[in-house]
């Protein structure tokens, strides 16, 4: 009687043990999915974001473009009028420019294309590092699983539950030349 009990209780330690095993690998497969989903998500984010970042860019230095240009034509019209008619129109054309731009200055006191420019550059910096760091975080997810498929005894039942070692987030050689220069950003 005693030995079943020895033999039993080795049988259930061993079902116990691969139970654990197998939970283990499912943990380890669903956190490299959800590492990998993290990475969708970023990409998602660049994709909807970078576009829209550079179109308020490229809107923003347009009208102040368009702003500060009205004033230099308004100031050079006013500049070269020869007579009285020509220059009261060239004098409300500058007021007018002026008292725009005044409302502008006002509305926003840093008027410069250039901040914008700064912070497209900073938000796009900020996107390539999250996605760099949710890269980093899915490789060290599959490096995981895959260190539980290829050891003793997780190995064992990997094969039989149809686990098997995965790919880590690489860049194909095809592509390794192109990622090594500087991505291109026109406007």
């Amino acid at each position: 009687m005693s030995t079943t009990i020895i033999i039993i209780a080795i049988i259930a330690g061993v079902v116990l043990i691969g139970i654990s095993i197998y939970n283990n690998l499912v943990r380890l497969r669903n956190n490299r999915e959800n590492a990998f989903a993290d990475i969708d998500v970023q990409l998602k984010q660049r994709y909807d974001l970078v576009p829209q970042l550079v179109a308020t860019v490229k809107g923003y230095a347009a009208h102040e473009k368009g702003l500060l240009e009205s004033v230099t034509a308004a100031r050079t019209a006013a500049m070269s009028a020869k007579n009285i008619e020509d220059k009261m129109a060239a004098d409300q054309m500058l007021t007018s420019a002026l008292a725009g731009l005044k409302v502008s200055v006002e509305a926003y006191p840093d008027l410069k294309a250039n901040q914008n420019f700064m912070q497209l550059q900073q938000e796009l910096s900020d996107i390539e590092n999250k996605l760099a760091a949710v890269r980093r975080f899915f490789n060290s997810a599959t490096r995981e699983l895959n260190n539980a498929v290829q050891t003793f005894p997780g190995n064992l039942l990997a094969g039989m539950f149809g686990f098997h070692t995965e790919k880590m987030y690489e860049i194909e050689a095809s592509q390794r030349a192109a990622m090594d220069k500087a991505p291109e950003i026109s406007f």
